[in-house]
């Protein structure tokens, strides 16, 4: 049975959170963490052994919320499995046209901590990225596609393809282009093309 988060650590988490997507990790101190949770940096260390930790525990409580997030927006989507694939993008889209979206969270980690390949961060979104992928395979496994291993695999480069152009262009066509792109790929695999 899981253990339950202390409210005090959730209120860490939640208080990273926040600062880490605004600003970056590499920007952002233990001390401006525990001033906006309110807390002490003694308190804070009692819930973390390190900004390490706490990196990753911010990482991992996006990963749920996440993959729900685009679990819902195919659900929800009538039509055939290229629809409910370009619907991910096209929300993807929307949300990235708020003006406090900042790109992808896992992938903005990643590359601050580019020379750390061992960190736990990377160790989580790794397995985010990983678990998302596996969630896409087996709802296109029921949807008479071929190879859908091989399409999910292609349509997470598309996604984070246009995660790391949004970085340079800050322009959400990029991710409907590669909805479309993604749409496409998906009719090339159905079975029934009628």
């Amino acid at each position: 049975m899981p253990e339950a988060v202390s409210p005090t650590r959730k209120r860490i988490v939640e208080a990273a959170t926040k600062l880490f997507y605004a600003e970056g990790i590499g920007r952002v101190s233990v001390d401006a963490i525990a001033e906006k949770a309110g807390l002490t940096k003694r308190t804070l260390y009692y819930h973390f052994k390190s900004k390490d930790d706490l990196i990753a525990a911010y990482l991992d409580g996006r990963d749920q919320p996440n993959l729900k997030q685009m679990a819902a927006w195919f659900d929800e989507t009538d039509g055939g499995a290229d629809r409910k694939v370009e619907a991910i993008f096209s929300n993807l889209a929307r949300v990235a046209r708020h003006p406090k979206w900042k790109g992808c969270g896992f992938l903005r980690t990643a590359a601050e901590l580019a020379s750390m390949p061992g960190h736990p961060a990377i160790k989580v979104g790794s397995r985010h990225k990983s678990n998302f992928e596996a969630w896409l395979a087996g709802e296109l496994s029921g949807l008479d596609i071929e190879e859908p291993r091989a399409l999910a695999r292609e349509i997470v480069l598309l996604i984070d393809g246009c995660f790391s152009i949004m970085l340079i262009h800050r322009n959400p066509d990029y991710i409907e282009a590669a909805g479309r792109a993604a749409a496409t790929l998906v009719r090339a695999r159905c079975w029934n093309k009628d």
